[in-house]
């Protein structure tokens, strides 16, 4: 049986953490011309390896960072006011001020299904979720290097860049 892409990640990331940690911080330093040719043919063979809806577990354990355009957007398809749907379920965070979901799962998640009951007007920072078209690359590798924990297909898509970089290109 095949393992699920949780089950790959709850394997793999422990052992490829530190690895692929000093891999991205090398993109601090270095440029590589067509990087983002390469993060996009990286991308396309993680997105063949991973079904979000075998996973969802970026709703299951983050939060996503809501707007204030998320926010009128999705209060209005609940029928609800900014602030009914900010005090029933969101927060704002003590740290950096974002606002964010009280608790996870995320509330919008159908736990068996995995689907997203607002998908048509999600938050932004969910739609552009896991954040791979993020330009230029070398400037979101901490975003990757958070996401490698949380999100198997960064974790594969990081991987393929990694075996395509080191397989021809000499730091």
């Amino acid at each position: 049986m095949a393992q699920t892409p949780l089950q790959y990640l709850k394997k793999n990331y422990p052992k490829q953490k530190d690895s692929l940690s000093v891999f991205l911080k090398k993109f601090d330093d270095q440029k590589i011309i067509g990087i983002q040719k390469l993060v996009e043919d990286a991308s396309a063979k993680a997105w063949k390896e991973v079904d979000c809806l075998t996973c969802a577990n970026c709703c299951k354990v983050m939060t996503p960072t809501f707007t204030k355009k998320d926010l009128k957007r999705i209060s209005a398809f609940l029928g609800m006011t900014e602030t009914e749907m900010y005090d029933k379920w969101l927060k704002t965070d003590e740290d950096n001020g974002d606002i964010v979901n009280q608790k996870q799962p995320c509330q919008f998640l159908d736990k068996k299904t995995n689907f997203c009951s607002i998908y048509e007007v999600r938050p932004h920072d969910c739609a552009t979720f896991p954040h791979f078209k993020r330009k230029p690359f070398n400037d979101f590798n901490h975003i990757h290097e958070q996401n490698i924990q949380y999100c198997p297909a960064t974790l594969k898509m990081i991987n393929h860049l990694k075996d395509t970089i080191d397989a021809g290109f000499e730091w």
